[in-house]
C-alpha cells in the first residue's frame, strides 16, 4: 500500500505520517516495560505495518535493554534493501546489566555514545542508522555540546544518516542548533499532554523534522481503555506507576477519549486514530510514532496516516478538552 508522506526536515527522507513504536515489544524485565510480549506476535506486527505501507520504525537501545532492536532486526530479515523501512533509534540511557529494573542512567560522554551506537548497528543489523537520538539530556555532568557534537561527527563518519534529540527543551535546541543542525526532534505530544508544542513550533521554523511519541498517550486515547483496565495493570507494566493513569487524573483523561467518539463515527475511524491524527494537525508535526503489540492494533491507527481532521473537528476536539480539563497545554493547533 502507498500512504501519504512528508520530508523530515531536510534528511532526504520522506515518511508516512505513522510509523511503528516499538517501545512495548521490548518485553518485560525492565524499567519501564509493558509487561511481558510475545516476540512472535510483535515480528507480526511490524510486518503487518510494513505491508500496509508503515516506512519507518522508531526504537531505542533502552527498550527492553536491546531486545526491542533485536526484535526489529529479526522483523527486517529477509525484506529486499530497496523495501525496507528506515529505521531510527536513541542513545543515551544506560542501564545496569546487574539490576536490570533500576532507573537508567542518562549518560553523555562520547565514549558511552560511541559503544553504544556500534552495539546498536550489531543489534539492528545494519551498516548505518537512519536516525540517531540523544534520547534524554544527559545528568552524567556532559554539556549537551560535547554529546551533540558527538552525535554529528558519527554523521560525518556515514554511521548515521542523521542526528536528532529527543526530549529536549527550546532551549537546548537552540544550543545544539549552533553547532550542527538538528535534523528531528522526537518529543512527547498527545491531546492530553500538549506542553511541547512550543518546540514544535521552534522546528517548524528550523526546518527540523518532528516525530512526537506516545499520541495516544499510552493508550488512554484509544477508545478501549477503562478505569477496571487501569486498576488491574500489572506491577510490571509501568503505567501502573504513573499518575495519568489514576484518580482524577484517570477520570478527566477517560472522559476526554469518549468525548473524541463523535468525531471518530463521523469520520469512520477508531478514537485512536484521532487521536493520533489530532498529533498531526500541528504545523511542524511530520509524523506520530504509534506502538502496536499485535497485527490487529496496526489496523486501529492506519487510517490516521491520511486522515484530515476539519476545523470543525478540532474546534470540536479542543472544546472536548477545556470541559474535561485533560493533561495541559494549548487546546488547539
Amino acid at each position: 500500500m502507498s500512504l501519504p508522506t512528508r520530508p523530515l526536515g531536510t534528511t532526504g527522507m520522506e515518511i508516512t505520517r505513522v510509523g511503528f513504536g516499538a517501545w512495548a515489544i521490548g518485553g518485560s524485565g525492565w524499567r519501564y516495560a509493558w509487561g511481558s510480549q510475545d516476540d512472535d506476535e510483535s515480528i507480526a506486527a511490524i510486518r503487518h505495518a510494513i505491508e500496509q505501507g508503515v516506512n519507518w520504525i522508531d526504537t531505542a537501545a533502552v527498550y527492553g535493554l536491546g531486545h526491542s532492536e533485536e526484535v526489529v532486526a529479526r522483523a527486517l530479515e529477509g525484506i529486499p534493501e530497496n523495501d525496507r523501512p528506515y529505521v531510527f533509534t536513541k542513545c543515551g540511557l544506560v542501564w545496569d546489566p546487574a539490576n536490570p529494573t533500576s532507573e537508567p542512567r542518562r549518560v553523555g560522554d562520547p565514549k558511552s555514545i560511541r559503544r553504544e551506537v556500534e552495539d546498536s548497528l550489531r543489534r539492528l543489523r545494519v551498516e548505518r542508522i537512519d536516525l540517531y537520538q540523544m534520547h534524554w539530556p544527559a545528568e552524567d555532568g556532559t554539556p549537551l555540546e560535547e554529546y551533540w557534537q558527538t552525535l554529528l561527527d558519527l554523521k560525518a563518519e556515514g554511521k548515521i544518516r542523521a542526528a536528532g534529540l529527543s526530549n529536549h527543551n527550546v532551549g537546548q535546541l537552540e544550543i545544539a542548533e549552533k553547532l550542527g543542525h538538528v535534523d528531528s526532534l522526537q518529543p512527547p505530544f498527545s491531546a492530553i499532554r500538549r506542553s511541547t508544542a512550543a518546540e514544535i513550533r521552534w522546528c517548524a521554523e528550523h526546518d527540523t523534522g518532528v516525530i512526537v511519541y506516545s499520541p495516544m498517550q499510552s493508550g488512554l486515547l484509544t477508545g478501549s481503555f477503562t478505569r477496571e483496565r487501569a486498576a488491574a495493570l500489572p506491577a510490571d507494566d509501568w503505567r501502573s506507576r504513573n499518575p495519568d493513569f489514576q484518580g482524577e487524573a484517570l477520570e478527566r483523561n477517560l472522559a476526554l477519549a469518549e468525548a473524541l467518539k463523535p468525531v471518530a463515527e463521523r469520520h469512520g475511524v477508531s478514537v485512536a486514530a484521532v487521536a493520533v491524527a489530532w498529533t498531526l494537525a500541528w504545523p511542524g508535526v511530520t509524523g506520530a510514532i504509534v506502538g502496536a503489540r499485535r497485527p490487529q492494533q496496526v489496523d486501529g491507527w492506519l487510517p490516521a496516516a491520511s486522515l484530515e481532521l476539519t476545523d470543525a473537528d478540532l474546534d470540536e476536539i479542543a472544546q472536548s478538552i477545556e470541559r474535561t480539563g485533560a493533561g495541559e497545554g494549548p487546546v488547539r493547533p
